[in-house]
């Protein structure tokens, strides 16, 4: 990843003086477990452990804090640490990275990020769509950045934003993955998000741009057509961009409405840049109403913001943005509900999972055991 991070050559305008500043990677502990032959640990700290030895002056936060478990802690010895450091890249799943921000700009009374780091001047992240976020993170900064999307999974580094102002990644096709991709359908996929048995998987030049497909990936490591869980469209083709559209088990398809996760990311963008708040967390679930069906959304706004305005805004653009759910809003899917929290209580909750820090995101739409977990949380607090 690092190699086509310093490949920077197709972007404009950009100060690469600042490529020779600091790289601050929020990521996963380095102080990985030792198994029989073999370490695990966060696909985020193997990645920063197994760094090549020249890019060690760059990387901050410097391999004792990189070592620590506690992400909390860790944050907290970040910002200790800021002052000293000319930081030009910030490398992290957003939500964190925004954290972080946060805690320096408050802990030394700054206006803006660009207060401590004058020379950042990229943003690589991942994990999650960004759009999201954008509207809060940008308020933390003093000036425009770069923002550099990549798609890194366990299995292997599958994609990243090549040219700047492209809509997608460009697909890594070179590094001994071998891709198929399955048409995200009622064909081949059933109403839980299951693959069938044996479904038809075309190859990279017969997709069409515009379509959803599931990834199968086979790899020299030894993985064999593995279903990575999400779902990707191809926006250009000829340059074999794409972008995720969601995961195949996180979509809503009650009564046929099949609402995507990318149907959800772009409504939540729209409605929070057109109420002027941020909105960095959000999850759905598919609940009954009488005979019918609704959909509860849990939304995380630390802004002033009418709840029932706020439902309507996003009610309003997934009628736009999807036809299916615009016809069943008309028939059996009777309501659209919205709960506003503040978005430590979503930290809260994956903190209850054991699944806090940069390697874990909340799940945008909640069935089954989850969703119950959820509401029992959400009722106890």
């Amino acid at each position: 990843m690092i190699k086509q991070l310093l490949s920077l050559r197709t972007y404009e305008d950009i100060p690469y003086s600042s490529i020779s500043k600091g790289w601050l990677t929020l990521g996963g502990s380095t102080d990985l477990q030792k198994g029989a032959g073999y370490y695990a640990g966060d696909l985020s700290g193997i990645t920063v452990k197994k760094a090549p030895f020249w890019f060690q002056p760059f990387y901050k936060p410097g391999k004792k804090i990189a070592r620590q478990k506690d992400w909390n802690k860790k944050l907290e010895e970040i910002v200790e640490k800021a002052p000293e450091w000319d930081i030009g890249f910030l490398i992290g799943v957003p939500a964190w990275i925004q954290m972080c921000m946060e805690m320096v700009i408050a802990r030394y009374q700054l206006n803006n990020i660009h207060e401590m780091w004058p020379n950042l001047a990229f943003f690589v992240h991942g994990g999650v769509n960004f759009d999201p976020y954008k509207k809060g993170f940008e308020k933390l900064l003093g000036k425009p950045i770069t923002y550099i999307e990549t798609y890194l999974a366990s299995e292997g580094f599958i994609a990243y934003q090549e040219r700047q102002h492209a809509t997608g990644m460009r697909l890594v096709t070179g590094e001994h993955i071998f891709m198929e991709f399955v048409p995200f359908d009622d064909v081949n996929f059933d109403s839980e998000g299951e693959m069938i048995q044996d479904p038809e998987a075309l190859m990279i030049h017969e997709v069409e741009e515009g379509k959803d497909y599931a990834l199968l990936i086979s790899t020299t490591a030894g993985t064999w057509r593995y279903l990575i869980g999400d779902t990707i469209r191809f926006v250009d083709k000829e340059r074999s961009e794409v972008i995720i559209t969601g995961r195949t088990k996180h979509f809503l398809s009650l009564v046929g409405e099949h609402l995507s996760v990318d149907n959800m990311n772009k409504a939540i963008q729209l409605a929070g840049e057109e109420l002027n708040i941020s909105i960095p967390e959000f999850t759905v679930a598919g609940v009954p109403y009488g005979n019918f069906f609704a959909h509860q959304w849990y939304v995380a706004c630390n802004d002033t913001v009418d709840a029932v305005v706020l439902g309507e805004r996003i009610d309003a653009h997934l009628k736009e943005l999807n036809d299916d759910y615009a016809v069943e809003r008309k028939s059996a899917l009777k309501e659209v509900k919205l709960t506003v929290l503040r978005e430590q209580k979503f930290l809260d909750f994956m903190h209850t999972k054991g699944k806090i820090g940069g390697q874990h995101k909340f799940p945008r739409v909640l069935k089954g055991k989850m969703l119950y977990d959820w509401q029992q949380f959400l009722q106890s607090k």
